[in-house]
């Protein structure tokens, strides 16, 4: 019996561009926040239009890509997931933890459409990607409704995203620092609460990087409160 390859070189066929330069305030999955936008960008071998005709048929996609920031050597069959408070544990392959035997991810993003650029070819225009700036990306497939949608799916420990919800507080004169293109995604971000889900001082003072902007929040009684806006240097 001809003995099985064990492993296979990935080859990053593109890098995705987002508002979110650090993992903190990223939505914990995709879609949860549909008006995010980005940019899928080919690496040079891979920028040939001939690899996408169709693709604009597509309304959604999926996105197979690398958790770049938790590459580590060892793993673990138990991890904490962040919505049981960081305090149970469950097995790595009934999670979405990034750390992984194999740190890939997988992410349903909606297709706005396919634009050739003078120097880097077609890029794709996204929305609802749960992506950090610059992540790798090995593959993208398109979404089929009638396969890969389950509408009774049982989710498991997975609470709803709606559970989680916050009321958000921005003062109009701390808003007005936000460019218009940029409010309503970022207001969709907050609500989504962006803290750790083990961290839960209302007196604490919380802080994300978000496109060009810092922005810092408190949250108390669910609400979140946002208290500066400011100009990333």
């Amino acid at each position: 019996m001809e003995q099985q390859k064990e492993g296979v070189t990935l080859k990053v066929i593109a890098h995705i561009h987002t508002d979110f330069p650090t993992k903190f305030g990223i939505p914990r999955q995709s879609g949860l926040v549909p008006s995010l936008k980005s940019t899928l960008v080919f690496t040079p071998p891979y920028r040939n239009p001939d690899a996408l005709r169709g693709l604009e048929g597509f309304s959604h996609l999926w996105l197979i890509w690398e958790f770049s920031q938790a590459v580590r050597e060892h793993w673990s069959p138990m991890v904490r997931p962040p919505r049981l408070g960081g305090n149970a544990k469950m097995g790595v392959f009934a999670t979405r933890s990034p750390f992984r035997p194999n740190p890939l991810g997988l992410s349903c993003v909606a297709l706005e459409g396919v634009k050739q650029h003078p120097r880097l070819g077609p890029v794709l225009h996204l929305t609802g990607a749960d992506l950090m700036d610059g992540t790798p990306v090995y593959d993208i497939k398109p979404y089929l409704p009638h396969v890969d949608s389950h509408s009774q799916a049982a989710g498991g420990f997975a609470l709803p995203a709606m559970d989680h919800m916050l009321q958000v507080d921005f003062p109009p004169a701390l808003l007005q620092q936000v460019p218009e293109g940029l409010r309503e995604a970022l207001c969709q971000v907050l609500e989504q609460d962006p803290r750790p889900s083990y961290q839960q001082e209302e007196a604490r003072v919380y802080g994300f990087a978000f496109a060009h902007l810092e922005v810092k929040f408190t949250v108390s009684n669910g609400v979140l409160h946002v208290c500066e806006v400011q100009q990333r240097t």
